[in-house]
């Protein structure tokens, strides 16, 4: 049923998410730090500046928005997947590789709803801590300098806004379409990345099982939405660092900036080379594997099912 079918992804998202966020904030700095201001060398070497500058829960900055929402979009990834195969199946004969990649493709399509501001307010949130240490890198620095003098100023902490305040600053000064900025690059990462991941999880799974009609050990499940998933991550990663740089609304030192998904994969390309797409790769299918493993082994497992058959049945 459709409530059991978003019960199960909401499930999905919020263990997956709660797993794997450290490694997603990494991602984000990774991606963000452009060559002239690089704070980090690797995921663990971001992790451990992070535990250091802004304490073990800086690694979970910006997961409360996270948390809010992967319930609804995993929910709608999930379901919208099943709805589509279900209609684009004829008398129930197997689905041809086509008609699994377009279930992925409207899949992908509707998750933006809730992906893009999502998307958006996490990545202020978790690029905050790279910029504010930069700026007190920059302010030390400037210090030791000969020509600075002594006796220069401490610098000012910063307060870093919250979720909610990013909110009603972007809806005041730009309206409901500040909270969507980068709508056009997360079409273009997650459309692709469902119409990779769906069929490939659903071929994988089918390896799995002994007969047609039983379902594949969870096992299975889980190993192939790990396959699938790090696989679709690393395919769509240059857009998803073309998205991160558009949606980022704070610039380190010396960042540049972007009008555009062409003018940020211009740059990008000329000022960083054509590596600079792969940044935060392996993070992205290190947060991807486990997190749709996860959501794969709660759909095999019929959580929800359970939960509304303890709901009791009123009879009229």
């Amino acid at each position: 049923s459709l409530p059991a079918k978003l019960i199960n992804g909401g499930i999905a998202g919020l263990i997956g998410v709660t797993c794997v966020f450290p490694i997603d904030l990494a991602k984000t700095r990774l991606q963000n730090q452009q060559n002239g201001q690089r704070m980090y060398t690797s995921m663990s070497d971001c992790l451990m500046k992070t535990i250091r500058s802004e304490g073990y829960f800086g690694m979970y900055r910006g997961a409360a928005v996270n948390l809010t929402l992967v319930t609804p979009e995993k929910a709608i990834k999930l379901a919208a997947n099943d709805f589509f195969r279900h209609h684009l199946s004829k008398d129930g004969k197997k689905l041809t590789l086509l008609r699994e990649m377009l279930a992925g493709c409207g899949a992908g399509t509707c998750q933006v709803i809730v992906t893009t501001p999502m998307e958006m307010l996490k990545i202020q949130l978790q690029d905050a801590g790279r910029i504010a240490a930069q700026k007190k890198l920059m302010a030390a620095q400037a210090q030791l300098s000969p020509s600075s003098g002594t006796g220069a100023a401490e610098p000012a902490v910063e307060r870093r806004p919250t979720a909610t305040q990013i909110t009603r600053e972007l809806l005041r000064s730009k309206g409901i379409a500040g909270l969507y900025k980068g709508l056009g690059a997360t079409l273009l990462r997650d459309v692709p990345f469902s119409i990779v991941y769906f069929p490939l999880f659903a071929n994988l799974n089918k390896l799995g099982q002994k007969d047609p009609s039983v379902k594949a050990p969870f096992y299975v499940s889980f190993l192939s939405g790990c396959v699938a998933g790090s696989t679709a991550a690393v395919a769509v990663n240059p857009c998803d660092v073309i998205k991160t740089r558009l949606q980022s609304l704070q610039r380190g030192v010396n960042e540049d900036t972007y009008s555009g998904i062409l003018d940020c994969t211009k740059k990008i390309w000329q000022k960083e080379g054509p590596m600079a797409f792969l940044k935060g790769a392996y993070c992205r299918a290190l947060v991807i594997a486990p997190l749709f493993g996860i959501a794969q082994v709660v759909y095999f497992l019929g959580i929800a099912e359970f939960l509304l058959d303890m709901v009791p049945k009123h009879r009229a």
